[in-house]
């Protein structure tokens, strides 16, 4: 026990260090606004791949579909910020407490459901659409008109520093949600494949989202988002303390969820699928979760990132950059949530950062030639990552203790008691 008190202390002192020196640094100016944005950038490519971790290092699925959803947080916060500086709450409404009012139409399908057996995958997925279109319907028919005038009166009678953290926080939330919806619905249908078709049918989705977003002022009825001439108007509202707060709370999440009971369920579907079912895993459960935690995460991300940029456009979110995540949790170790942690900063910090400006103009181009380059003398000489296993006490799984069993024998007409370890 005391060990594990002194590794939490350590942990968090070290990072509640780094927040203060990054902070102080940034409130003198000696972090400018180009160095600002590398250690952001880096702090949202890490979430985006710890996601990912989540989903293939731990659970054993391969995704491409971690920028999709990545995509769907960024325009979907977005959207809400702009609407509000547009004097407009109906994305407040909609976003957030119409993911609410899904979710909870998601616990009635759900009890439904349980009522029977042998319920089809086509059964369950129309369910699930039917509830998530009957949930946002309600929000603009009914929530609208009832939440809009609330929201605009105690919203606008606060100081305006904090209605802006309040939005912000909304925002950030909505993004996050849409993220975790859309990964829901999408994975009632394809996690049913196996992994290498799991793989190709994500990949499909970031396409599809990459062109839903090109169109989104035809298509789709968001004028705004300005389909693929990009999407402008963004406030820049991410800060230090946000992106400290929102990392710390998924890698908290993410370790509590891997060091629980459910943990060690999806754990065992990536040792062995077969055998986890047959000693009574809900396999279907224990695939899903993961793949819509993960993919919170990379849509609470994606909201960070657009209010760091102020401008998002599709071309960041095609097929080619769902590869970045992947090549971050391969290079840092699967399975390794530190590896995935340091890899992602290091990513950008030397890909994005310090190359950029020691190498000459141009040599971005090479960059896919380079990263196979790298990947395939990795899997050579070090298939298990550059970290392997290796985790921070804090995030360490706690060996499980090893049972005893009490036995009795008689020496010398005396009863003794033993214990032995069971094995």
């Amino acid at each position: 026990m005391k060990n594990i008190k002194k590794s939490t202390l350590t942990f968090f002192g070290t990072f509640l260090a780094i927040y203060v020196i990054v902070q102080l640094l940034l409130s003198l100016g000696l972090l400018n606004n180009f160095w600002r944005g590398i250690l952001f950038w880096g702090a949202a490519i890490s979430m985006v791949a710890l996601g990912l971790n989540l989903i293939y290092g731990f659970n054993g699925q391969f995704s491409l579909g971690q920028y999709g959803f990545y995509a769907i947080g960024a325009y979907g916060a977005a959207d809400i910020t702009w609407r509000w500086l547009d004097n407009d709450p109906s994305g407040i409404v909609v976003g957030f407490f119409g993911s609410l009012v899904v979710l909870g139409l998601y616990a009635l399908v759900g009890m439904a459901l349980r009522r029977f057996y042998n319920i089809k995958v086509t059964t369950r997925f129309i369910s699930y659409l039917l509830a998530t279109g009957l949930g946002y319907w309600i929000a603009v028919v009914a929530l609208r008109p009832l939440l809009e005038p609330v929201l605009n009166g105690l919203l606008n009678a606060l100081p305006g520093a904090v209605t802006q953290q309040i939005v912000f926080f909304f925002a950030l939330a909505s993004g996050a949600l849409l993220a975790g919806i859309a990964s829901f619905l999408f994975g009632i249908p394809v996690l049913s494949l196996g992994s290498d078709y799991f793989g190709i049918a994500t990949l499909g989705f970031t396409i599809i989202i990459k062109v839903l977003l090109d169109n989104t002022d035809t298509i789709l009825p968001f004028a705004e988002m300005k389909g693929a001439r990009g999407m402008v108007g963004i406030p820049q509202w991410t800060n230090w303390t946000w992106v400290f707060l929102c990392f710390m709370l998924i890698v908290i999440v993410m370790r509590n969820l891997l060091h629980s009971s459910t943990g060690r369920a999806i754990l065992s579907v990536r040792e062995d699928e077969r055998a986890a079912q047959l000693v009574g895993i809900d396999v279907t459960q224990a695939k899903l979760l993961p793949f819509v935690v993960g993919s919170i995460f990379a849509g609470l991300a994606g909201g960070i990132r657009a209010h760091d940029l102020a401008f998002l456009h599709p071309q960041s979110f095609n097929f080619i950059q769902s590869f970045n995540p992947l090549i971050i949790v391969v290079f840092g170790g699967l399975g390794s949530m530190t590896g995935t942690m340091i890899t992602g900063f290091l990513w950008i910090l030397l890909l994005e950062g310090a190359l950029r400006l020691l190498l000459p103009q141009g040599f971005e181009t090479w960059r896919f030639v380079v990263y196979p380059l790298v990947l395939l003398i990795m899997m050579e000489l070090r298939p298990e990552g550059l970290f392997g296993k290796y985790e921070f006490p804090f995030l360490e799984r706690p060996l499980e203790k090893l049972r005893t069993k009490t036995a009795f024998s008689q020496v010398d007409g005396q009863a003794v008691i033993t214990e032995e370890v069971a094995q």
